[in-house]
């Protein structure tokens, strides 16, 4: 009898930012026998002022299994802060019913935060795709090292952020230098023909 149990691996996605660097990683999961994928959508995809952009999820196949609703829309620095927390608390809730084995967050936005925070002091490993970069004038570096201290596994983009990381105190044995995954979405990507293209562009 087999008792390989799957290992449960949640991915969050807050907007299309995010989701077309790790859609193609979600992609492969999905049919890995190995792999319960979970798929947890949060931010501006909830948001009908962006689209509810959530629905391009579904469009490419996948189920969404939770909707986190965070975003309180507001200039005002403190609805914001508000925000982080009120994503801690759903985030929370969440991985308590999906019970993930593994969380995924990518890159430095403020629902990332929410969800490596929640994930972190539930005592689940957090896997970060993005860290080591350097945004300058933004606070998006302070979330972004805060989401790598955070983290146990990181999937960086280059060779100096790989080294960063390292430099922040994190296991050099954790940390892997796969590359920009936009690659991915060049490398799969179908191109038109030119009869195609000339069709398209009426030309």
């Amino acid at each position: 009898m087999n008792s390989f149990k799957k290992r449960t691996i949640a991915f969050i996605t807050g907007s299309r930012a995010d989701y077309r660097f790790i859609y193609w990683v979600m992609k492969c999961l999905q049919s890995d026998s190995k792999v319960n994928l979970k798929i947890l959508v949060t931010g501006m995809h909830l948001s009908a002022e962006f689209g509810n952009t959530f629905s391009e999820v579904l469009n490419d196949g996948f189920n969404i299994d939770f909707k986190i609703d965070m975003l309180i829309r507001s200039k005002n620095i403190t609805k914001m802060t508000e925000s982080v927390g009120k994503g801690i608390g759903g985030f929370a809730r969440t991985f308590e019913k999906s019970d993930p084995d593994l969380v995924v967050v990518t890159g430095d936005r403020f629902e990332m935060l929410s969800a490596a925070t929640a994930a972190m002091t539930m005592r689940i490993p957090i896997a970060h795709i993005g860290g080591g970069e350097i945004s300058e004038g933004a606070i998006d570096d302070t979330i972004r090292h805060s989401i790598t201290k955070m983290s146990h596994i990181h999937f960086v983009a280059a060779k100096e952020y790989k080294q960063r990381v390292i430099q922040l105190g994190e296991n050099p044995n954790r940390v892997f230098n796969v590359g920009g995954l936009g690659v991915d979405s060049i490398k799969y990507l179908k191109l038109l023909s030119k009869h195609e293209l000339e069709k398209d562009l009426n030309f």
